[in-house]
């Protein structure tokens, strides 16, 4: 029997059992679009995680007070960072070209009608520029104004909405109350985004100063934002960090530092990890349903071998070859799973776009997955057809005439 007939009395088979085919294929499409969908969500998690990154600054280092190790720092020293510290790191280093100290607190901010629990960071003006944020309309706080303790604010954003009233614009030059306090809008910052719990465009920022007297009553810093002269010089800058920050808490030379050094690069470097690491996880547990699918296939294929026992050997008879009768049922299945590869695959693709563009979050689609998607599919028919297909190709053809 010539290739093309085998091929088409395969798929004869196949549109005359619509609905068996259909439940065949069903386990395939689960796993096919379970999979696609969590490798696609997974690739945009980590290019949105990516960009987050890149926007917070650049050649940026985070130093926070606590060693960033595990266990406690010596108990008759509290760690803690001051504006002393930022001061220090300022004037006696090289290789860093600015530095922005940051105080960070949760406080009730009020216009009119409208009130928020927002976050107020109060920081030096260098913090916009080692922030990557830029001005949308007005200006930042100067250093004069910090030295005067001058109660100034600039928005992000999303203020205005958190607030009710529409656009941050709108408040340029008005008088906010931060705690009760009243302080003078002066200027609005352009929206960046960033993760729910962390986002720049919701913050409310004023002078250091400000904050540590007016507001939060402490000279404790949050963290400690440095960027490094270029990217080049950023080893040779968290030397230096370290150096004058031992030497300013007064640190032994066997001592453990009471503060840690974050990279940024390494940062990001640990959060695309985690998140491939759970990417795999999942899909990997998506990728049992194509096993579930796969036996479900060689199943109804010995179903339908046993229904259709007098045809394989009326065929037989007829002068049908085994390797006719293997290649026919070979071909049934991996149509089958192709097939439904190939509609699971619409499916992911189509649910986990649905998704991204749901969380605002830039499409991702991966041409080498829909190859994969589609030639995993095809082993997997090969694979779970080959016993069915071989059941049928050893019939005898006089057992199979006999058959009722």
């Amino acid at each position: 029997m010539i290739l093309s007939e085998t091929i088409s009395v395969s798929l004869s088979a196949i549109v005359a059992n619509k609905l068996r085919s259909m439940l065949t294929m069903l386990g395939i499409i689960i796993g096919i679009a379970a999979v696609i969908a969590i490798v696609t969500l997974g690739d945009a998690g980590r290019a949105r995680v990516t960009s987050d990154f890149q926007g917070l600054g650049t050649n940026l280092l985070m130093v926070r007070p606590g060693r960033g190790g595990s266990g406690p720092v010596d108990r008759g020293q509290i760690a803690k960072l001051t504006p002393d510290d930022a001061e220090a790191l300022l004037l006696s280093t090289r290789q860093i070209a600015a530095v922005a100290p940051e105080m960070e607190g949760r406080l009730q901010v009020e216009y009119e009608g409208g009130n928020a629990n927002l976050s107020v960071l109060g920081s030096w003006p260098s913090y916009f520029q080692v922030n990557n944020q830029a001005i949308a309309k007005g200006r930042v706080y100067t250093d004069v104004e910090g030295r005067a303790r001058t109660r100034v604010a600039v928005l992000g954003a999303l203020v205005g909405e958190k607030l009710g009233l529409g656009a941050s614009e709108d408040l340029l030059g008005e008088t906010i109350r931060i705690r009760g306090l009243p302080f003078e809008v002066v200027g609005v910052l352009k929206k960046k985004g960033g993760p729910g719990w962390a986002n720049p465009d919701e913050g409310v920022y004023v002078p250091l100063s400000v904050a540590q007297f007016r507001l939060m009553g402490t000279e404790r810093l949050r963290s400690i934002n440095v960027q490094a002269a270029s990217p080049e010089a950023m080893d040779a800058a968290m030397i230096e960090i370290d150096r004058v920050l031992r030497r300013q808490h007064h640190l032994d030379a066997d001592a453990e530092s009471d503060f840690s050094i974050g990279n940024q690069s390494s940062l990001l470097g640990t959060f695309q990890t985690i998140l491939r690491t759970l990417s795999l996880l999942l899909a990997g547990i998506a990728a049992i349903s194509l096993l579930v699918g796969g036996i479900g296939i060689m199943n109804i294929m010995l179903v339908s071998v046993t229904e259709r026992t007098r045809e394989i050997g009326l065929r037989k008879s007829l002068g049908a070859r085994r390797r006719d009768i293997l290649l026919q049922f070979l071909v049934e299945a991996l149509v089958l799973c192709v097939a439904g590869g190939v509609v699971g695959f619409a499916i992911g693709a189509g649910g986990s776009y649905a998704l991204l563009k749901a969380f605002g979050w830039p499409p991702a689609f991966s041409l080498g997955a829909a190859v994969l998607a589609i030639a995993f599919s095809a082993a997997v028919g090969l694979f779970f057809g080959l016993w069915p297909a071989r059941r049928a190709a050893m019939l005898s053809p006089i057992d199979a005439l006999r058959y009722e």
